[in-house]
């Protein structure tokens, strides 16, 4: 199972920002919340990530009572959540361990030790192998038990009373132990030792939250400047650039202007001296003209002659024999017809003769 969704509650705006940067790193969806109650405020809607860091010392409810309230939920018992405290010794950890807690990281997280924990974790996931923490009520004289006392909290004793099984003699059974003096000089330092542990994380998240703000805000004043400069120095490098360009373009226009005017100079003196065609030219052009005209129609009055030439050869030949077919025929016609259809043959020969030379007189007349 790929864990995704992470909710951070520290009451401190730098381990905030520290652990998220490396959860991001992860490519985890962060949501953050500023106190135990604000982060029950956020179960409570309905929104549940897969895995839960909780600060241990925060103002207000700790993260013992928030994990405790958590685990109690059946909606969000099944949270996972990692204890993120600078306390880690092995009787601590047991106790975190009995209340529900997953595993636990020491304050500053390292990229590292964030990698094992959250790799176990995706493993135990996987499997179905989270263990299920048992609820054990805290004794009086543990360290949790300690924890859990308020800032004002006071120590109230009883008014003397006459114990029913005090023994005629005056001496109290050995099963009820006495609250000596020294017994509550211990609970009192206890209480008080905690209280200022309390105050001084406080006063120490405060101060480190003042310096994130500050050290922010620097960093955002000192990225503007950057910027403004970094814009003048571009705009005053882009007028210098263009002016520098706007001086090359005249300084080439001016070059390239000045060779061309002496190019046209040249072609103009070039041109004057050959300034188009002489006389000499014009009577050498009329003379090829006239020659051309010459060839041309001696080359036609050739072709006519040739062409006619040709003509009266075919004509010559095709009256040969047409005659020499219109004989056959007269002969033919002899054997067998009489005299008169003999006649119109040969004046139909003879017509068709006449007609083929009338004809090629008139085509090549």
């Amino acid at each position: 199972m790929a864990i995704k969704n992470a909710l951070l509650v520290d009451d401190s705006k730098v381990a905030r920002f520290a652990l998220s940067k490396l959860l991001e790193g992860r490519d985890m969806n962060i949501s953050m919340a500023s106190s135990a109650e604000e982060a029950l405020e956020l179960l409570n809607t309905g929104e549940h990530p897969d895995v839960i860091f909780m600060d241990h010392l925060m103002p207000g409810m700790n993260g013992v009572e928030a994990t405790k309230a958590i685990k109690g939920n059946p909606d969000t018992s099944s949270i996972p959540i990692i204890m993120c405290t600078s306390q880690k010794s092995s009787s601590f950890t047991k106790e975190a361990m009995n209340f529900g807690v997953y595993n636990i990281l020491t304050k500053p997280t390292q990229p590292d030790g964030l990698g094992l924990v959250l790799d176990q974790l995706a493993s135990d996931l996987l499997q179905g192998a989270l263990p299920e923490a048992p609820r054990i009520d805290p004794e009086p004289d543990t360290d949790e038990y300690l924890h859990d006392m308020t800032d004002n909290a006071a120590l109230e004793i009883p008014p003397e009373q006459p114990h029913p099984e005090i023994t005629q003699n005056g001496s109290a059974p050995t099963s009820v132990v006495p609250l000596t003096s020294e017994l509550i000089e211990q609970i009192s330092r206890s209480a008080v030792k905690t209280h200022i542990n309390n105050r001084l994380h406080e006063l120490l998240s405060s101060l480190f939250d003042e310096q994130f703000d500050h050290l922010k805000r620097a960093l955002d004043e000192s990225r503007s400047k950057q910027e403004s400069a970094m814009e003048a120095r571009l705009n005053s490098m882009s007028e210098m650039i263009d002016e520098r360009t706007r001086n090359l373009r005249d300084e080439v226009a001016g070059e390239v202007n000045l060779n061309l005017g002496r190019e046209l100079a040249g072609l103009k003196k070039e041109l004057s001296r050959n300034s188009g065609f002489t006389s000499d030219h014009m009577a050498e052009l009329k003379d090829h003209i006239t020659s051309v005209q010459t060839i041309d129609t001696e080359f036609w009055q050739t072709l006519q002659s040739e062409a006619i030439q040709q003509a009266n050869e075919v004509s010559r030949e095709t009256a040969e024999d047409i005659a020499q077919r219109t004989i056959d025929l007269f002969v033919a016609q002899q054997r067998s017809a009489s005299s008169k259809i003999y006649t119109i043959g040969l004046t139909l020969s003879l017509g068709v003769f006449s007609l083929g030379i009338a004809w090629l007189a008139g085509l090549f007349g």
